[in-house]
Order: C-alpha cells, then sequence, then structure tokens
C-alpha cells in the first residue's frame, strides 16, 4: 500500500489531541505510527505521563480539539510542544460575516466567538500551521444523511452563501501542510454555495423533494447566529503553497461521489468492460 506519511530521515510519528471525525481522517491518510487522545484514540488526555511521553515521541502533531474558555491542549501541554511541527484545526468562523464577499487569511480576525478567534491566535503564536476549515462533510455525515433522515431544512434566505470542505481533501490539505511553513490555510472547496441549494441537490440525488422551508426565527439560536453570517473563502494560498488541490471542488462533485458509495448497483446492469491495463 502507498503511504502518504512525509519522508524524513526521521521515521515521522503523528500524535493528535482530539480524535474526531477530521482528524480520523488526517490519520488515515498519514501512513505511519498514530497516537491520539479522544473517544477512539489509545491516549487519556488526563493522563500527563502518558501525553507528555508521546509528545516527544512525536515528530507532529496535531490538535483538533475546539477551546473552551481556553484552549485546552495549551493550557495543559502547550510548554511542551517545542520543536515539533504543529498544526491545529480551526474554523473560518474566525473571518465573521463578510457580507458575502470573498475572504482571504490576511483579513482580520473578528468572528463572533472570542474563545476560538483566542485559540487560532495562540496556535499561530507558536509557529503551527492552522488550517481554517469551512463546513466539513463527507461519509456518513453530508446533507445526504440530513435529507434522508428528514432532518434537512431550507430557509428562504437570498444571497447567503458558505464554503465547505469534503473531509478528504480537508485530510490531504493537512498531510501537505507537513512540508509547509507555518501560518494560516484556508481550506476550502473552489465554489461557496447557498445552503438551500445544497439540500434541494441532495433531495435531487435521492429522488426526494426539497426540504420544507423553516423561518430563520423558528430555528435555534445558535442556528440563528450562524445564518447571520454570510461569506466566500478564498483557497489559494492553500493551492500556492501546500501544493493542493480539492478533488471535490464544488458540492455536486462530492455529494454525488458519496452518493455513489451508497446507491445499490443496478441488479441488470452489465459487467464492466475489461481493461488490457487493468491490474
Amino acid at each position: 500500500m502507498e503511504s502518504h506519511a512525509p519522508t524524513d530521515a526521521i521515521a515521522p510519528k503523528l500524535l493528535i489531541f482530539g480524535l474526531g471525525y477530521a482528524a480520523s481522517a488526517v490519520a488515515a491518510r498519514f501512513g505511519g505510527p498514530v497516537r491520539a487522545t479522544g473517544s477512539a484514540g489509545d491516549l487519556d488526555f488526563a493522563d500527563r505521563a502518558a501525553v507528555i511521553a508521546a509528545i516527544e515521541g512525536a515528530t507532529h502533531i496535531l490538535s483538533s480539539v475546539p477551546p473552551g474558555e481556553d484552549d485546552p491542549v495549551l493550557a495543559a501541554y502547550g510548554d511542551r510542544l517545542g520543536g515539533k511541527w504543529l498544526g491545529y484545526l480551526s474554523s473560518t468562523g474566525v473571518y465573521g460575516d463578510t457580507g458575502g464577499a470573498w475572504v482571504d487569511e490576511s483579513a482580520a480576525i473578528r468572528g463572533r466567538r472570542a474563545n476560538r478567534n483566542r485559540a487560532d491566535a495562540d496556535w499561530l503564536a507558536l509557529g503551527a500551521r492552522v488550517f481554517r476549515l469551512p463546513g466539513i462533510y463527507g461519509p456518513g455525515r453530508s446533507p445526504l444523511e440530513r435529507v434522508r433522515e428528514g432532518k434537512a431544512h431550507r430557509t428562504g434566505i437570498a444571497g447567503q452563501v458558505f464554503s465547505r470542505i469534503h473531509v478528504d481533501d480537508l485530510a490531504a490539505g493537512v498531510i501537505a501542510g507537513f512540508a509547509a511553513p507555518p501560518g494560516a490555510y484556508n481550506l476550502a472547496d473552489d465554489s461557496p454555495a447557498a445552503q438551500d441549494e445544497v439540500v434541494s441537490f441532495a433531495a435531487s440525488l435521492l429522488g426526494l423533494a426539497p426540504p420544507p422551508i423553516v423561518p430563520l426565527e423558528a430555528l435555534s439560536p445558535e442556528a440563528r447566529a450562524f445564518h447571520a453570517e454570510n461569506r466566500r473563502v478564498a483557497n489559494a494560498r492553500a493551492k500556492r503553497v501546500l501544493g493542493w488541490r480539492p478533488c471535490y471542488s464544488d458540492y455536486r462533485l462530492g455529494l454525488r461521489a458519496l452518493n455513489a458509495m451508497t446507491s445499490p448497483a443496478a441488479v441488470n446492469s452489465a459487467p464492466p468492460t475489461a481493461s488490457p491495463d487493468q491490474r
């Protein structure tokens, strides 16, 4: 099997703080030894001796732990992270509302969540590669599931757009960052789109009617705050510096691929023609 792990004089070893959905995709693509905290990991975050030993044995450290009042990883282990490649999964929410305008890494940090803004800045100050992520979707976590389960809705808000990233493209971007200088990198697809457009397309792939429109005032406070923002996230720096390109450059490509993974093959379809290059 081809390994995606970086080639260094010292065999790379990855430590992940918070082995959740996105970080698990990074671990799968890494190709080398991985240790991790979190419910799916092998380390207890509170076991200080074990975590410090894992930090000392790692060449690369990635955190996907969201901040509370403070960043828990930096609060507990920040003084132990020197001399390592550092990565942090942040959010494009740090840019706040741009009224639908494009935003890149040079923009001021003014998101509505002060703790997220502070964590983003603190990891940058440590020399980390800070990957700013929009809405993440992928296998088992996409508009397709929400539409199937009757949990999707439209808002009817005109002119509102968001960026997205397929989890496989996210993982590829983080791995590409192993050879990149410290700094902030937006990992987003090429085509921001309205949420109503995305869920309607998901419904069409499933042969279902578009989900109902739910008025903004009927949503939870958190959902209303989310829909109060409107921005397009530029990914040119990640393409230029990381040498990265999203395989799923828009939501249509991503959702079609996910739907193909779960759709049953036609019973009467003819077998594919054999290729002379088939291995």
